[in-house]
């Protein structure tokens, strides 16, 4: 008897998302979702099929004032919409668009920004059903996911690290968490340690926000996310979700092996704890350093390729 491939294993246990911007490879691998975020964008805005799309943005910029500034904005929000619109001609699922990181303190700007960007998507026909606002997991970010659900606008908390962050996020009532798996490795890699798969700290996290979340009824989505080997997705198959990126997908594409399912809702669900309070998060932020600098961290990231992004635009208007 033929083994299926790992990747088609994994898709019956788990639904895949593809990490990235590239449309060929989503077409190619044919996930349920796909999520995309600045460095995804500044990638995807180099191949030469996004010319129409950052032609589009930069017009439709300048249509809403004279402000250079403000247009450099818009055309950033309109070119994240216009890629998320070609993804969804392609996916069943959702997409992510992530809000400008500078914003991820600033719970009220994050609203508007969230807000912008999913009026961009109802103009084009697409509703809140389809669309993930993606925000960083800042307490100030959790709390914009609060409002935004109560709205009706699905979010996806990102840059997680730590239990705290996901915890938290479940208690606000968020559609879905993005636990990076690769970078919480590459914090504790950093430091000498080596792991094995089974072993690694990214793969334990997602385990235990997993448990805990089927443990206590909790709906939220965990999405394991920032993979640095295939041997971190094995670890997670069964997960809600897997958001992977092209490379990844190629090789369980190309792999033929039985694949163990790790991960399986637990039965009796457990009453819920109280909310964690603003002061217990920041506390508990407070003693996980790796869960703080790697926030930090990702948050600069983001920006740097976010003016990236930007700057290549501004040289168009």
């Amino acid at each position: 008897m033929t083994v299926e491939t790992l990747l088609d294993q994994l898709k019956s246990m788990t639904a895949i998302v593809a990490d990235t911007g590239d449309i060929e490879a989503i077409r190619h691998h044919h996930p349920e979702d796909a999520t995309t975020n600045p460095s995804l964008l500044l990638k995807a805005v180099a191949l030469p099929e996004y010319g129409p799309l950052i032609d589009d943005a930069i017009v439709w910029a300048k249509a809403q004032g004279n402000q250079v500034e403000q247009q450099i904005h818009d055309a950033t929000d309109k070119l994240a919409v216009d890629v998320g619109l070609e993804v969804l001609k392609i996916v069943p699922g959702r997409v992510s668009t992530e809000v400008d990181a500078r914003l991820s303190f600033d719970t009220q700007a994050t609203l508007a920004r969230a807000r912008k960007l999913i009026r961009l998507y109802h103009e084009a026909g697409i509703g809140n059903e389809r669309v993930l606002i993606k925000i960083a997991s800042t307490w100030e970010g959790i709390k914009a996911g609060e409002i935004l659900e109560h709205e009706g606008i699905h979010c996806n908390l990102t840059l997680m690290f730590g239990f705290s962050q996901a915890r938290a996020a479940a208690e606000a009532g968020v559609t879905l968490i993005s636990p990076f798996v690769g970078r919480i490795m590459d914090w504790y890699k950093a430091k000498g340690d080596v792991f094995t798969p089974e072993k690694d700290p990214g793969v334990l996290s997602v385990q235990r926000i997993y448990q805990y979340f089927k443990e206590h009824g909790y709906p939220t989505t965990v999405m394991g996310a920032s993979f640095r080997n295939v041997g971190e997705i094995l670890e997670l198959a069964g997960c809600d979700r897997l958001t992977i990126g092209p490379n990844f997908l190629e090789e369980l594409q190309n792999t033929r092996s039985v694949l163990v399912r790790r991960l399986k809702p637990v039965g009796e669900v457990k009453p819920r704890p109280p909310s964690m309070t603003e002061a217990e998060f920041r506390w508990e932020m407070n003693e996980d350093a790796m869960a703080t600098e790697k926030l930090a961290e990702g948050i600069r990231g983001f920006t740097v390729d976010q003016i990236k992004l930007e700057k290549l635009l501004a040289n168009r208007l």
